[in-house]
């Protein structure tokens, strides 16, 4: 069938009981006209009028869609019969992807459309608006820094009830942050909630979802790369020997990147350079020595990274004798790498994480 791009010359109306914000956010994208009355068909909340043809529609408005709230308007929308379009005065861009993969309609007050109909591709990325946020609460504790470890506690024991004070110790955090990141949590309808008082637990009903709301907030700021070159035969040799000096040295560190995830899924296969986090305090002119390399500007093989605190190193283990980040970081520091790292991670995902 036959799909028709929108451009300045064509519009869309959109008839329906539209709120006054889903209706300003309307009318703020090009091509796109808003006549705010009751639909035809008592079963959707809009039509969607292109060409000669009319489509009922459903509509979810949401004030800010992050990620994990996008994969669940994608669960909801499973054996629906009409199609599905967001509307919301600001999204993230993972949350504009993952509603895009599974076809759900998508129109923001950044200036942003995207939605696919029989006969209808409507898409409008203008760069020259964008959202304004109003005044309102305080925005809830993005999973980040401290909060990120948290959240990666949760992920790593995800069947588990956790108690706020359960939770901190074994993120090692205050008690405040872990309540606040529980309550960030349950928020967004990723918690089951057990008792009350001192003895209440939650437990994580959706650990995809989690995942992705984390890996989309997750920033590890003023990161240092220092680049060094060890000789080594294989980028596994140089993973190996320059884990063993470091150990030697006994600077705490963490390997990462795609030679980690290479010893435990053979479908990562290009290993262009060896990655480890060190601790924050650690002098990398002694770590350089201790690993018996030497720091290039170009024709590096391997890259030492420290951030401004050890959170990058939270929940590392052993693995056959060599330390490395735990498995939810591995992911979240695949997808950073420009090289095919969001294919990458995303099969560590599917076949790994399983989530």
């Amino acid at each position: 069938m036959f799909t028709g791009v929108v451009n300045k010359a064509a519009t869309v109306e959109m008839v329906g009981r539209f709120e006054a914000e889903t209706a300003r956010i309307l009318r703020a994208l090009s091509n796109v006209d808003v006549r705010v009355t009751p639909a035809s068909d008592d079963k959707a909340d809009f039509m969607i009028r292109f060409a000669d043809r009319e489509q009922p529609i459903l509509v979810e408005a949401k004030r800010h869609l992050n990620v994990a709230a996008a994969r669940q308007l994608a669960y909801i929308t499973v054996g629906q019969n009409l199609p599905l379009i967001v509307i919301a005065a600001d999204a993230t861009a993972d949350a504009r992807e993952l509603l895009q993969k599974h076809g759900i309609g998508l129109i923001d007050g950044a200036g942003y459309a995207h939605v696919e109909l029989p006969g209808l591709l409507l898409h409008v990325a203008d760069p020259g608006l964008r959202a304004t946020r109003q005044a309102g609460p305080a925005r809830p504790t993005r999973l980040t820094g401290k909060a990120g470890v948290v959240a990666q506690a949760m992920l790593l024991d995800h069947h588990r009830a956790w108690g706020v004070q359960d939770l901190a110790d074994t993120a090692d955090v205050s008690p405040a942050l872990a309540h606040r990141v529980l309550a960030r949590l349950d928020a967004e309808h990723l918690t089951t909630t057990t008792g009350a008082g001192p003895r209440r637990t939650r437990t994580i009903t959706d650990p995809a979802a989690l995942l992705d709301l984390w890996a989309e907030e997750m920033t590890d700021r003023h990161v240092q790369r220092h680049q060094l070159y060890r000789l080594a035969r294989t980028p596994d040799e140089l993973l190996t020997e320059a884990g063993a000096g470091l150990r030697r040295a006994d600077i705490g560190h963490a390997a990462t990147g795609a030679a980690v995830a290479a010893r435990l899924a053979p479908f990562i296969t290009a290993v262009p350079v060896t990655e480890i986090w060190i601790a924050a305090i650690t002098d990398p002119t002694l770590a350089a020595a201790a690993i018996d390399a030497e720091i290039l500007p170009t024709g590096h093989n391997l890259v030492l990274l420290q951030a401004q605190d050890d959170t990058p190193l939270a929940f590392h283990r052993d693995q056959d004798g060599l330390t490395v980040v735990n498995p939810y970081r591995l992911y979240y520091d695949l997808r950073r790498d420009p090289r095919r790292g969001r294919e990458q991670a995303d099969r560590l995902r599917q076949e790994i994480l399983q989530l």
